[in-house]
């Protein structure tokens, strides 16, 4: 079904917006707004019907629903102070004021004139859905007008397949049967089942001047459900660069919005049809989490992977990264037996993981942390890079050993890397909590303090030891007393068996310097010996 209004096409099936026969990307609430607004044209549709209907009833601010107000005006053409589109009635509501009309085609020209594209002739069965997620990357629409321009945005398109062929988790379909679609008005779910893919990324390009603009959105081919939603610019000076540039930021932000969606899926199935990859799946989503009790949920269901798939490296790898994590946070009940498993099995997924960047990257940060080995560990660090360079987790946790390796500036780079690789992050907050310590190391006590309380503020559920530790040392060194005690009190909270004297033990910092910058901090906030 398609809403035609002004110059403005909205294509409920594609869920798709173009305006002067050019696409438009909108983030999934803004479309959901600008659909419930045509569809109830003939009335004034009020704050909490808005609310209901896009937000799900949810608490949303007035600001947050007038940023989306504009944002749908923006997005067809229309401002607050026309409002050509959509009215404002005052202390009442919105209302969809422009003449509308339905149609089921528009003579069979999709947006930009390209012509619908026939069916790929499949074979009589179309292929099955592999068992781990699976992705297929279009060739993105060039809007430019010239097709001297494709070059450009498919050597971008086949940059994403290559980057996003590396995450060995992640069935991805080769260029070749991505590009026989090239340069026609596709449906998402045909390509979904021609190719057999759960998911597919769709985008465009656009160039004016010297400067370029490329939108691209996650689809499932199954639903039809907007996942994820982005746009990036840059000046077009070296192309190399600037491929690389989006290549690493697209992969970086979808790849985290693959596993999230991945692991809703796998929320929904009946226990008894879980397979290895479900059970890790819920794993991970129980690990993201991080508090004590979720830790504790998440061992046995990675456990329980490697009962299925007893060569499941990133299973056994995170398996082995809860005991770390419980070590880090003072939770282990145990400790010399739970250091061993730890250690025994991240050596498993290093030996029947040796190509998995996932697998290197948990079971490296482990063995430094565990077995006290850091060289080793960023060497696996290192490794996975190699395999993977933009899996975010491997420039996160390698910064954390070359930080307690006494690399601070290297630390904080990689550190950097990874916050602009994956924003969005459900780990973000352990980012930050590094970024915290380095900068506590150099002296910067005020940037250290700041950073520490972006990690407590991200993740409210859990005050991460290490943050907390940051905070009240940062602060103390300051000269803030007062909110040094305050971050004190709920570190002994946290972690009480935690002394200057067993500091050493708690994070395997080798640089001198830093580990009395650390201890000189926390005694003056109260620590005791």
């Amino acid at each position: 079904m398609l809403l035609v209004f002004d110059d403005c096409v909205l294509d409920l099936d594609r869920r798709e917006l173009s305006r002067a026969s050019q696409a438009v990307a909108t983030a999934p609430k803004i479309f959901d707004l600008l659909v419930c607004l045509a569809q109830h044209r003939e009335r004034v549709v009020s704050r909490d019907d808005l609310v209901d209907a896009v937000w799900g009833g949810r608490i949303v601010s007035e600001s947050t629903l007038a940023s989306h107000i504009t944002a749908v005006r923006k997005a067809v053409g229309d401002d607050g102070q026309q409002q050509r589109v959509i009215r404002t009635i005052a202390r009442k509501g919105f209302r969809f004021v422009s003449d509308l009309r339905e149609a089921e085609s528009l003579g069979g020209v999709g947006p930009g004139g390209a012509q619908p594209a026939p069916s790929i002739e499949v074979p009589a069965s179309a292929p099955d859905l592999p068992a781990k997620p699976s992705i297929a990357v279009l060739p993105f629409v060039n809007l430019t007008g010239d097709p001297e321009q494709d070059y450009l945005a498919d050597g971008v398109v086949e940059d994403i397949i290559a980057a996003l062929s590396q995450h060995r988790w992640l069935f991805v379909v080769a260029r070749n049967s991505s590009f026989t679609y090239k340069g026609r008005a596709v449906d998402v779910k045909q390509v979904g089942r021609e190719l057999g893919v759960r998911y597919v990324l769709e985008g465009s390009w656009r160039k004016a001047n010297d400067r370029v603009r490329i939108t691209g959105q996650l689809i499932d081919a199954t639903s039809g459900a907007h996942h994820w939603a982005g746009r990036f610019e840059g000046v077009l000076g070296d192309i190399f660069e600037l491929q690389d540039q989006i290549t690493e930021t697209v992969v970086g932000a979808i790849a985290p919005q693959l596993e999230r969606a991945e692991i809703e899926r796998a929320r929904h199935k009946p226990t008894g049809s879980l397979d290895a990859y479900d059970y890790y799946l819920c794993g991970m989503a129980k690990l993201h989490q991080g508090t004590r009790e979720t830790i504790d949920q998440a061992l046995p269901l990675f456990e329980k992977a490697i009962e299925f798939d007893p060569d499941f490296a990133s299973a056994y790898a995170m398996a082995a990264w809860c005991h770390c994590w419980r070590k880090i946070n003072g939770w282990m009940t145990d400790r010399p037996r739970e250091v061993a498993e730890g250690i025994r099995l991240a050596r498993c997924a290093v030996e029947v993981g040796k190509g998995d960047a996932v697998a290197l990257t948990r079971s490296g940060h482990v063995l430094a942390h565990l077995a006290g080995d850091l060289p080793g560990g960023i060497a696996l660090l290192d490794k996975a890079l190699v395999l993977n360079p933009n899996l975010a987790a491997a420039w996160f946790l390698g910064a954390f050993l070359r930080l307690w390796h006494g690399e601070t500036d290297a630390a904080i780079e990689h550190f950097s890397h990874a916050m602009r690789l994956s924003p969005l992050d459900p780990e973000l907050y352990r980012m930050q909590a590094g970024m915290a310590a380095a900068h506590l190391f150099v002296g910067r006590f005020d940037a250290a303090s700041s950073w520490a309380e972006k990690a407590v503020r991200d993740l409210p559920s859990l005050l991460l030891a290490v943050a907390v530790a940051v905070l009240a040392a940062s602060h103390a060194l300051g000269g803030r007393t007062g909110e040094a005690r305050r971050a004190m009190d709920k570190l002994r909270e946290l972690d009480p068996k935690l002394r200057i004297s067993n500091l050493a033990d708690w994070l395997p910092i080798r640089r001198a310097e830093n580990q009395a910058i650390l201890m000189d901090g926390l005694r003056k906030a109260g620590l005791p010996q």
